[in-house]
């Protein structure tokens, strides 16, 4: 059986998005794509330096994120609404999407399918085993999911990218999270982005 282990772009004050999130501004207003600039390597002079952190990041069996990080609606859903990432999203795998409003699976081309979970977070990792096999699953973000991932002790590894910047506001991780105890991994870094690996 694979681990849980969760990847989160964030702050050097631990924000990983700012308020106000909308279509045009994933992250939250003020916030641009400097959080997750580092992913895409033609944004960046060094972007060659983080092809092996990417392809850790979409090289799980199965993933797992929060409703806003699928879309920045609230409420009942837009039936048109597919995600950010186009007909072809990046995961090519089965996405268990946590949510309060029940919809029907949405399958995209690459193998990307998004099943939305209605009953909690243990179900959701469940089902992510489930589909998963022997290979890790992936908390794709944001941070208040993975913060009630953190607080109920089942991450076994964090993978923090850290830009050199604050943002002062909006959702950050470890917040509403009881004390926790990691041991470094690895750590490293390019001018853009620094990547810490922690284990439990």
């Amino acid at each position: 059986m694979g681990i849980l282990r969760a990847d989160l772009s964030v702050s050097l004050d631990g924000y990983s998005a700012g308020h106000d999130q909308s279509r045009e501004h994933p992250f939250g207003s003020g916030t641009g794509e400097r959080l997750d600039g580092w992913m895409a390597g033609w944004m960046f002079e060094h972007g060659d330096d983080h092809r092996a952190e990417v392809d850790a990041v979409i090289g799980a069996g199965a993933y797992i994120m929060g409703r806003n990080m699928f879309t920045p609606g609230r409420g009942e859903w837009d039936p048109g609404w597919t995600g950010w990432w186009g007909e072809n999203p990046p995961y090519h795998g089965p996405v268990f999407v946590l949510t309060h409003h029940p919809r029907e699976a949405v399958p995209m081309e690459g193998g990307t399918t998004f099943h939305f979970v209605t009953d909690g977070i243990e179900s959701a990792l469940e089902q992510a085993r489930a589909a998963a096999g022997d290979r890790d699953i992936s908390i794709a973000g944001g941070a208040t999911t993975l913060n009630e991932y953190l607080a109920a002790g089942l991450v076994d590894e964090l993978r923090l990218h850290v830009g050199p910047f604050t943002l002062g506001q909006g959702t950050r991780v470890f917040d509403g999270v009881p004390p926790q105890e990691f041991r470094t991994t690895s750590v490293r870094h390019t001018p853009e982005v620094t990547h810490v690996t922690l284990r439990r």
